[in-house]
C-alpha cells in the first residue's frame, strides 16, 4: 500500500522516497511483522484458551517421551495463524502485490495454512489424527501444481549476464525465457540443467516436500520456526542478489526479474518467525500447528523455485531434510527388516531419547542451521 503511494508523498516530503527502495521496505516488513506478533499474541493465546483449542498429545512408540511431553497438553495450538496475519497484513503495506512472484509465494503461503488449519480443527473435533494422509497430500499436491504449471507457462524473465557486456543499465536484451525450466546447481557457473516439461513435477517435489519437512520438524518448543528463520533470512538474501542485476552479474548467478520483490516477503515472514518464538521459545505458551507449520515450508519452497535456487533448499534446509530422511529411513526399515534404525522419528525426538534435553536438542539444531545458512550463502561466491 505504501509503495503505491510513495510517488503523491514524496511531494509533501522527500524523505518519503525511500519507500521506493527494497531494503528499507523489507526491514520495515520485518519489524511490522514483528510487532504484530508480539502485541496480538497474548490476545491470541488467550483466546485459544478460552475456546479449548489446545494441544492434544498422542500416545508415541516411547513412554519415556510421552512423559517428557506431558507438559505441553493444554498448550494452545494453531498459532500458525499469528503467523499468517502478521505476514499477510505486512506485506499488504510494504510489498508491491501488483509483482506476479509475490502474489504466487502468497497463493502458496495461504493456501497451505488454509489446508494445516482444517488438518488442525480435524485433530479437534473429529480425529486426533487430523485429516487423512492422502487427502492432505492431495491438497499441497494442487497448489504445487498450480505453482509448477504456472511458471513453466509464464516463467519469469531470466538473463545470464556475466558473460556480456551491459552498458548503460539496459539488460533488455538478454532476458529469455530459454532458462526457465532449468535447475541452477549450486557451486557452479554456467551449468545448467533442463527438465523441460518435468520441471513441473519438480516444483510440486519442492513446495510439498519443504512443507512436509518443516511439519515434520515441529515437534519441540522453538524447533521449527527456530530453524525456519535461518533458512528464511537466507532467501531474503538470495532473492535480492537474484533480483538485482549489477549484483548477479558480478557474482555470476542467474539474474530473475522481479524476484527482488520476494526480499520483501522473506523478511515479513523472518519478522512473523521471531515474534512466534517470542511466545514459542521453551517452555512454549502456544504451538504453531500445521497451520503454520505447513504454510512456512511452503513459502520457502515456493520462493526457492522462484529464485531458480531450488538445489541450494537442500543445503540452507539441511536440518529439515535430514529430519524427513529419519522418517523415510525409520518406516522404510522397520517395513523392510523388521529393524529400527533409530530410537524414534523423527531425528530430534531420538536425541531426546539418548538423553538430550529438549532446550539441549533445540539450540544445537539451530547452530547447524546457522552453519549450513553461512555455507549457503557462500555459493554465491564460490563458483
Amino acid at each position: 500500500m505504501l509503495y503505491y503511494l510513495y510517488p503523491y508523498l514524496r511531494d509533501v516530503f522527500f524523505g518519503f522516497n525511500v519507500l521506493r527502495y527494497i531494503t528499507f521496505r523489507s526491514v520495515s516488513a520485518a519489524v511490522t511483522s514483528f510487532i504484530l506478533c508480539v502485541v496480538i499474541g497474548p490476545r491470541l493465546i488467550k483466546n485459544l484458551h478460552r475456546f479449548r483449542i489446545t494441544e492434544k498429545l498422542l500416545k508415541s512408540d516411547s513412554a519415556q517421551l510421552d512423559i517428557l511431553h506431558s507438559r505441553k497438553e493444554g498448550t494452545p495450538t494453531m498459532g500458525g495463524i499469528l503467523v499468517v496475519i502478521a505476514v499477510i497484513f505486512s506485506c499488504i503495506l510494504w510489498a508491491d502485490l501488483s509483482n506476479r512472484f509475490m502474489l504466487l509465494v502468497l497463493f502458496v503461503f495461504l493456501g497451505l495454512a488454509v489446508l494445516g488449519f482444517a488438518d488442525d480443527l480435524t485433530k479437534l473435533h473429529r480425529s486426533p489424527h487430523g485429516l487423512r494422509g492422502r487427502n492432505k497430500f492431495l491438497g499441497q499436491i494442487a497448489l504445487g501444481l498450480v505453482a509448477g504449471v504456472y511458471l513453466f507457462y509464464h516463467p519469469p524473465d531470466l538473463a545470464v549476464l556475466w558473460n556480456v557486456d551491459v552498458v548503460n543499465s539496459d539488460y533488455s536484451p538478454f532476458l529469455t525465457h530459454d532458462y526457465a525450466p532449468v535447475l541452477t546447481i549450486p557451486f557452479c557457473k554456467e551449468l545448467f540443467l533442463n527438465l523441460s516439461w518435468l520441471y513441473i513435477l519438480f516444483v510440486i517435489l519442492v513446495i510439498v516436500g519443504s512443507s512436509n519437512a518443516v511439519n515434520l520438524t515441529d515437534g519441540l518448543d522453538g524447533l521449527a520456526v527456530g530453524n525456519t528463520l535461518f533458512v528464511i533470512l537466507v532467501y531474503a538474501i538470495l532473492s535480492y542478489v537474484v533480483g538485482n542485476w549489477k549484483i548477479s552479474k558480478y557474482l555470476g548467478i542467474l539474474f530473475v526479474e522481479g524476484s527482488g520483490e520476494l526480499t520483501v516477503f522473506c523478511s515479513s515472514l523472518a519478522g512473523a518467525c521471531l515474534g512466534f518464538l517470542w511466545f514459542n521459545a521453551y517452555p512454549a505458551q502456544i504451538f504453531m500447528g500445521d497451520t503454520g507449520s505447513l504454510a512456512l515450508g511452503g513459502a520457502i519452497g515456493a520462493v526457492a523455485v522462484v529464485t531458480k535456487q531450488e538445489l541450494l533448499l537442500v543445503i540452507a534446509g539441511g536440518i529439515f531434510v535430514v529430519e524427513a530422511l529419519s522418517v523415510v529411513i525409520q518406516v522404510v526399515s522397520f517395513r523392510l527388516c523388521k529393524r529400527r534404525v533409530f530410537a524414534i522419528a523423527p531425528l530430534h525426538h531420538h536425541f531426546e531419547f539418548r538423553g538430550w534435553a529438549e532446550p539441549k536438542v533445540i539450540i544445537r539444531f539451530w547452530i547447524i542451521s546457522a552453519i549450513l545458512a553461512l555455507i549457503s550463502l557462500s555459493t554465491l561466491k564460490l563458483r
